[in-house]
């Protein structure tokens, strides 16, 4: 499913299209829809890059199972584990 902004509604709100995407990305990871992992892909983010962004924002970070699951998987991958 693709979302398309209207050129309007980045001009209204003076954001990028990137910069729209993030606060999308912020709202639903505090409104706990998406987790750490889905809120920073959906950002264009690297996780450590998101979790800045939270921080500046005073958000706190819930970390779940699903966020657990998938450093175990990227440590795998590089050999790490």
């Amino acid at each position: 499913m693709s979302v398309v902004i209207p050129n309007e509604i980045l001009t209204a709100t003076r954001m990028t299209e990137g910069e729209m995407k993030q606060e999308i990305a912020v709202m639903l990871f505090q409104k706990e829809k998406l987790t750490l992992a889905q809120a920073s892909r959906f950002a264009g983010m690297n996780r450590i890059a998101f979790q800045h962004l939270l921080a500046s924002r005073q958000i706190s970070v819930h970390y779940g199972v699903e966020d657990f699951d998938q450093d175990i998987e990227n440590l795998r991958a590089m050999g790490r584990l």
